[in-house]
């Protein structure tokens, strides 16, 4: 497939708005459907528009291209944010990028693609953006204070991105990360970065997380990373499952059923933990996107006052 991008200039001659594709699953259920007005008008680009395409899971490899294929040939579509299909748009598409980053070729995926002076870049952005996150859970010596071990349950795009993001945390590294997937390939994916990265990991096949939990020591991290009370019905442990003392619980999802974020809470107080969504994660996740595609710095101050508008919004 041949792909022409146009150049800055050429695309600045054509009259129009500027457009941010949104390529996921079910896009117009996402708060980011009435943030993004908001936020780019503070932003100081108020003509920008979100456009989301709604694509199944696992979509083959034609899909994929043509998608990327079709944001390069619209002279308005400045980039995009990926949700599920990150691996997939790598997989199918990684040579229509002029040039990918180094998370993106580490982990096989693609978060955001940009058009810059006439090239397609893709990027890898969830290790980062997860970072910040984090560390807004966990303090810098958590894991050495605490002895705690990590477990994130699922190894898609977003669990690869924080396994990553925990096997590079050299100051503070738990001393076992263990991560679970019913897909076979998905694991042998985390084993080749851990190995790349020369850190351990204990990846294994586990359609549940329970007798996992129960050998965790207190102080650990879990984190549900498997879509699973947002794209899909249930959660990865059952209702009989105990969280470690004092643990520090994170689910992903900020919308949908939520079983496991409403397990972990029906236990926070008995069991001291510490429990999260990922409202937070999708605050840090977007505005890094919309900042990448649109070619501006979001720094501390800007995101703070993002941050209020999406807490002033009603949204969270």
């Amino acid at each position: 497939m041949s792909i022409e991008i146009l150049s800055r200039d050429a695309a600045e001659a054509r009259t129009g708005p500027d457009i941010m594709r949104f390529l996921g699953v079910t896009t117009s259920r996402s708060s980011i459907q009435a943030l993004f007005p908001r936020w780019v008008r503070a932003l100081g680009l108020p003509a920008a528009r979100l456009i989301g395409q709604d694509l199944p899971l696992g979509s083959p490899p034609e899909t994929y291209r043509a998608a990327v294929a079709d944001l390069v040939a619209d002279p308005h579509t400045c980039g995009a944010l990926i949700t599920s299909h990150k691996t997939g748009v790598h997989a199918a598409a990684a040579d229509l990028f002029d040039e990918l980053d180094d998370y993106a070729r580490l982990c096989g995926e693609i978060s955001l693609i940009t058009k810059r002076e006439g090239r397609l870049l893709g990027a890898a952005r969830d290790v980062v953006t997860a970072a910040r996150a984090l560390r807004e859970l966990l303090p810098p010596s958590h894991f050495a204070r605490t002895g705690g071990h990590a477990l994130c349950l699922g190894a898609g795009g977003a669990g690869l991105a924080i396994a990553v993001l925990l096997l590079e945390r050299h100051a503070d590294r738990p001393e076992r990360l263990v991560v679970t997937d019913v897909v076979p390939e998905r694991l042998r994916r985390v084993r080749d970065v851990a190995a790349i990265l020369g850190a351990p990991v204990d990846a294994r096949c586990a359609p549940s997380g329970d007798d996992l939990l129960a050998g965790l020591p207190d102080g650990s991290l879990v984190v549900n990373a498997t879509g699973m009370g947002k794209d899909r019905p249930g959660s990865p442990i059952g209702d009989a499952a105990l969280f470690p003392r004092r643990a520090v619980v994170w689910e992903l999802n900020y919308r949908g059923p939520l079983d496991f974020l409403r397990q972990a809470r029906r236990q926070a107080a008995r069991r001291g933990l510490r429990v999260a969504d990922g409202w937070r994660y999708f605050l840090h996740g977007w505005t890094d996107h919309i900042g990448g595609v649109f070619g501006i710095t979001i720094g501390e101050e800007t995101f703070a006052r993002l941050d209020t508008i999406a807490h002033t919004s009603g949204e969270s």
